[in-house]
C-alpha cells in the first residue's frame, strides 16, 4: 500500500482496451433528470446496461435515500431499468451488486470519505477489475475525482482519513471537476494558480481540469470531450479541449 502522500508518479495506470469510463464536472442533474447537455453521452455510454451500481458513499448518510431516489429516476429517463444504491445491502450484498451489475455509476460529495470507504470495503479493487473488464462507469465530481490515479487536485477538504490517497486509476491524471469557466474570472485565475503550483511539486503529472456539466470519456484507448469545457494542465502549460477533440489516454 502506498503512503497517503503517494504521488500519481508513483501509481500505474490500469486500463484495457475494454475499459469505458465517463467522468463529469459535476452539477449534471436539473431534478430528478440529468441535464440536456449530458444526455447523448449517457445514452451511449450505458446504452446496454439493465442495472446500475450506485455508489453512493460520498453523500451523506442522511441524504443516501433521497439520492438514489433522484437517480433511479434519472436512470430510468435514459432507459436503464434498474438502478440500485449500495447503502440498501450488507456488506456482502454490496459486493454482490458490484459483481452483477452491468453498469456503475460514482456520485458527488466529500472524496475522502468516498476513498476511505472503497479502500475499507475492498470495493476499490472490485470496481477497478469490473471497469477493466469492460463493465461502464461514469463518475461525478467526488466520483470523478476517483477515477484518476490519486485524489491530487479535488476541492475537498479532508473529512476523512485514508489510507493511501491511490484511487482507481482508470485515467492516467488527477481530476479537477467544479472548474470555473474563463468568465468567471476571480474563480478561473484562483484554480488556475491552485493547479500551477501542484504542478510546481508534481511536474510529471497531468490534471484534466473539468467544468461543471462537462464530461470527457475514455473509451477504445482514446480520450474525448464530449461536452462542456475541459483543461489539460502540465508543467509546461495549459491546453483547451474542444468537444469532440480526442487524444491518445496514454499522450504526456
Amino acid at each position: 500500500m502506498l503512503a497517503a502522500g503517494a504521488r500519481a508518479a508513483d501509481v500505474a495506470w490500469r486500463t484495457s482496451p475494454a475499459a469505458s469510463v465517463l467522468v463529469i464536472g459535476g452539477t449534471m442533474m436539473k431534478g430528478n433528470r440529468f441535464a440536456d447537455g449530458t444526455l447523448p453521452t449517457l445514452r451511449e455510454h450505458y446504452r446496454d446496461c439493465r442495472q446500475v451500481a450506485l455508489v453512493l458513499h460520498a453523500t451523506h448518510p442522511s441524504e443516501r435515500d433521497r439520492m438514489e431516489q433522484r437517480l433511479r429516476e434519472a436512470f430510468a429517463h435514459l432507459g436503464v431499468p434498474a438502478a440500485e444504491s449500495l447503502h440498501r445491502r450488507d456488506p456482502a450484498g454490496m459486493r454482490k451488486l458490484l459483481a452483477t451489475a452491468d453498469g456503475i455509476f460514482v456520485g458527488g460529495g466529500e472524496t475522502f470519505v468516498l476513498l476511505a470507504e472503497l479502500q475499507r470495503s475492498g470495493q476499490l479493487g472490485l470496481i477497478r477489475e469490473r471497469v477493466l473488464a469492460g463493465v461502464p462507469y461514469a463518475g461525478s465530481s467526488a466520483g470523478a475525482n476517483v477515477a484518476g490515479l490519486i485524489i491530487g487536485t479535488t476541492n475537498d477538504f479532508p473529512t476523512a482519513e485514508v489510507s493511501s490517497r491511490e484511487a482507481l486509476a482508470l485515467l492516467p491524471m488527477t481530476i479537477n471537476p467544479h472548474h470555473p469557466l474563463p468568465q468567471e474570472r476571480g474563480e478561473f485565475d484562483s484554480r488556475v494558480g491552485k493547479i500551477r503550483t501542484y504542478l510546481q511539486f508534481n511536474p510529471t503529472e497531468r490534471v484534466l481540469g473539468l467544468a461543471n456539466a462537462s464530461m470527457v470519456r475514455l473509451h477504445a484507448g482514446r480520450l474525448t470531450l464530449t461536452a462542456g469545457t475541459a483543461w489539460i494542465y502540465t508543467a509546461s502549460g495549459v491546453r483547451t479541449l474542444n468537444v469532440g477533440e480526442t487524444e491518445p489516454a496514454a499522450g504526456r
